[in-house]
């Protein structure tokens, strides 16, 4: 499972509901929610 970095619980979590997205740059990213606190969360890089 994919773990991003939650600013709001200040620490790695599994990203539920993750979505490949690409930027404008053309890097693939990662978003999605957290699950403990529902704060949308993001990681540059495939998954």
């Amino acid at each position: 499972m994919t773990q991003a970095y939650c600013v709001k619980c200040r620490k790695k979590v599994d990203i539920s509901n993750p979505k490949e997205v690409k930027l404008k740059n053309g890097r693939p990213a990662v978003k999605g929610v957290c699950p403990k606190c529902g704060t949308n969360v993001f990681r540059i890089g495939k998954p």
